[in-house]
């Protein structure tokens, strides 16, 4: 049994068990994870306890990093192990600096390998939509980032006067006859149009790679492109699982 902690820019994932069977699996708006204390106490009230176990993360906010490291070693016991970087895990990285891949994406392309053979694409939907680029080598060979559904519908409604948020949802026509359905249509239709788009320049560079799709709208985006069928909810925490596996081995 393990705990698995995905740090994101706006929610936090915690799992609890193992790779493949995850017994508890809770996800924080990750602004108001809070002092060591704080994360126990959240987790106590969801839980009842907090059983002993290895914990591994995987963050892309190091200002609550310390937190996490804190909240390890005075409620669970242990020390945390933080995934930073490819090479970690055998990874070559071909991005430049090879820093600047999130350890979210080398945990997917991780959790990845055991599912498909490369090369591979991961699509993450987020706070941004990262598309992980795997070639037939095995290696991160680099990817696109966009902003995610959510934040584009949110940088739209938050600079306007007239236009409300509203929900991301597949419209009923291309040509709305309202201005939820307008919005729904631009948004939603035109985010598919930038899938298919940027999937066909990721093929030609790449060869016929396999399509994974994970992520809070992952579920939604599975339904609505059939390119992005192939949908693994935990595949992030199966990667960082994946990742305390082979650090503890190799102690």
């Amino acid at each position: 049994m393990v705990w698995a902690i995905d740090v994101g820019n706006t929610h936090t994932v915690v799992g609890f068990g193992e790779q493949g069977n995850w017994q508890k699996n809770y996800r924080f708006t990750t602004a108001q994870l809070g002092t060591e204390d704080e994360i126990a106490a959240r987790l106590l009230a969801l839980m009842g306890q907090l059983p002993s176990a290895p914990v591994a993360v995987a963050s892309v906010q190091p200002l609550v990093n310390e937190d996490i490291a804190r909240f390890a070693r005075k409620s669970i016991g242990v020390e945390a192990v933080f995934l930073v970087s490819g090479e970690q895990v055998g990874m070559e990285v071909l991005y430049e600096p090879k820093t600047a891949v999130g350890a979210d994406r080398i945990a997917n392309a991780l959790a990845s390998r055991r599912l498909v053979d490369p090369p591979f694409v991961v699509v993450d939907f987020g706070t941004a939509t990262t598309f992980d680029c795997i070639d037939a080598q095995g290696r991160y060979a680099g990817g696109a980032i966009l902003p995610g559904p959510d934040t584009l519908m949110d940088a739209l409604t938050g600079k306007t006067a007239k236009l409300p948020r509203v929900p991301v949802a597949m419209p009923k026509q291309a040509i709305g006859r309202n201005t939820m359905d307008a919005l729904q249509s631009g948004v939603v239709l035109g985010y598919l149009g930038s899938i298919d788009r940027l999937l066909e320049g990721i093929r030609a560079e790449l060869g016929d790679p396999a399509i994974l799709t994970t992520g809070g709208l992952g579920a939604m985006m599975a339904k609505l492109h059939p390119a992005l069928s192939h949908y693994e909810p935990e595949l992030t925490l199966n990667g960082i699982a994946q990742f305390l596996d082979m650090h503890q081995k190799s102690l």
